[in-house]
């Protein structure tokens, strides 16, 4: 053959490639409301900028029919492209080929685009929806997940990972997503699970669909798997790409910044009336987030799971700010495990991208409760305190009512290494309640009183004016500014401007042992 005619060859070859296997495996995937691997990439990537890698890779497994069916890309597509103009790095099962499901081609792609977005220092997407471990290649697949887990776990901290689960995800392929930073699903067409419903009903005999099982509803808000769910791939890809831009490339930079067009001196007069002084009264900590950050928008982190408290991504004077806060609509804002849980990794992920932290206080305490503490809330809520403890980001804390007892120290106190430390004229720092303080202080002369509920009723407002005004944290240094509410915003811009040079030195070790 000429130069000419390889040429020739190989446009045809590549149209191949881009064809797909059929149109009948085309149809079905739409059939089944889900897009291709490639529509699925070109929704997430700038228009015209992925290049893929080994297109032309094939499997070279013998036995059970695989020898006659050797597809192109072996039901992977690896590449990089941008996103807002920056180099990412994706793959995308194609569920047309094999189901998706992973051999030893398709994982020896998968490990090489994860080796050059860590060497390139860029984030990396997968793209998931396939079934599992090719059971025709025997163990030579399942060797495949422990080089994907391996370098997932060596990209942890370095690169963010972002996991879109597009389809079903089974088995041990699981555990992929699961050592991701964020995980997002789609309704009714994304699944995960280590057992499927079979399996489950064998062994248990309780019957249960896939979606009741794994589904998006269910790891968004029963076992946190997923971070964000959506009820359609396009507005799903269109999340994740809006998360990219809230990310740094890897943990050698900082978020990119935003133009500042939201007036950084803008006061908030609103939050005088939106926060009830009564510390009994709920409000929705949501809209005290959106009136401080800029132009109000922000991207709200797990919003189904531990909903006592929330964590979100935001701008404040154009740069990228993580914010942890109670959220008082939910059991009052307490502690709980999974609060604990998904406060502490967030914090973790800010902190290992440089990002940095603004916790609103409004806590009554950690959960009180034989299921809480049976279930470890002492070892999960340190999970919390370590997060804290450990992160070398600037921290600022701002105290809007309550802080009491442990969950007060925990939420970032100045006392466990927060920067700057600011409460509003509402706040309340204390062991406990007045209430609960005073039943214990003076529990005898209560009892003895001719008029029990009037000694209580003046003890209780004795404690609250000798140990719970306003001033105390400050007189003491615990806080570094009792500020107004409508300053609240400029404070926070300013100390945050302050901290950008922030230089903490770590100790020397392999690694601190977090709690379990």
């Amino acid at each position: 053959m000429t130069a000419r005619e390889r040429v020739a060859e190989l446009h045809e070859i590549r149209e191949r490639i881009l064809r797909g296997p059929d149109d009948k495996a085309t149809e079905a995937q739409h059939a089944k409301g889900k897009l291709t691997a490639r529509e699925r990439i070109g929704l997430l990537l700038d228009e015209g900028s992925f290049h893929e890698v080994e297109p032309l890779r094939r499997h070279r497994a013998q036995g059970f029919g695989l020898e006659a069916k050797r597809p192109y890309t072996d039901g992977v597509i690896v590449g990089w492209g941008t996103v807002h103009g920056r180099t990412v790095f994706v793959y995308a099962h194609d569920f047309r080929i094999f189901g998706g499901a992973l051999g030893e081609a398709h994982a020896q792609k998968i490990h090489k685009i994860m080796d050059m977005a860590i060497a390139a220092g860029a984030p990396l997407v997968s793209l998931n929806d396939g079934a599992g471990a090719r059971i025709q290649e025997g163990v030579t697949a399942l060797a495949g997940y422990g080089g994907i887990f391996q370098r997932n776990t060596r990209a942890s901290g370095v690169i963010p990972q972002i996991s879109v689960m597009l389809g079903p995800c089974a088995g041990g392929a699981a555990y992929s997503p699961a050592l991701t930073d964020f995980v997002f699903m789609v309704r009714e067409t994304s699944q995960m699970f280590i057992t499927g419903p079979d399996v489950v009903q064998a062994v248990t005999g309780e019957k249960i669909s896939q979606n009741g099982l794994g589904g998006a509803d269910v790891h968004s808000s029963v076992s946190g798997v997923s971070h964000f769910v959506h009820d359609d791939e396009q507005s799903c890809i269109d999340e994740v790409r809006y998360l990219l831009s809230l990310l740094p490339q890897n943990n050698r930079e900082a978020p990119p910044a935003g133009p500042a067009g939201d007036p950084v001196e803008r006061r908030n007069d609103s939050l005088l009336d939106l926060v009830p002084a009564d510390g009994n009264r709920p409000y929705d900590m949501r809209a005290v987030i959106e009136e401080v950050v800029d132009d109000g928008e922000y991207l709200e982190v797990g919003e189904h799971w531990a909903t006592n408290v929330i964590c979100a991504l935001a701008r404040i004077d154009g740069h990228v700010t993580g914010l942890i806060a109670n959220q008082p609509q939910s059991l009052a804002g307490v502690l709980d495990i999974d609060a604990s849980d998904k406060a502490a990794r967030f914090v973790q992920t800010c902190d290992a991208f440089n990002i940095p932290l603004v916790t609103l206080l409004d806590v009554p305490g950690f959960l009180p409760g034989v299921d809480q503490e049976h279930g470890g809330i002492i070892r999960h809520g340190a999970k919390l305190l370590y997060a804290y403890c450990a992160a070398t980001v600037p921290r600022i804390s701002l105290i809007l009512r309550k802080a009491y007892g442990g969950a007060y120290i925990v939420m970032d106190s100045r006392s466990i290494g927060a920067d700057l430390a600011y409460a509003w004229p509402t706040n309340e720092i204390a062991v406990m309640g007045a209430e609960g303080a005073a039943n214990v202080i003076f529990r005898r002369e209560i009892a003895a009183a001719e008029d029990p509920e009037s000694m209580r009723a003046q003890r209780i407002k004795e404690y609250r004016n000798e140990l719970m005004h306003p001033y105390y944290g400050a007189e003491r240094g615990l806080v570094d500014d009792v500020i107004d509410p409508a300053e609240t915003r400029a404070v926070l811009a300013a100390g945050l401007a302050m901290l950008r040079a922030k230089h903490a030195d770590l100790p020397s070790r392999k690694h601190g042992n977090q709690p379990m």
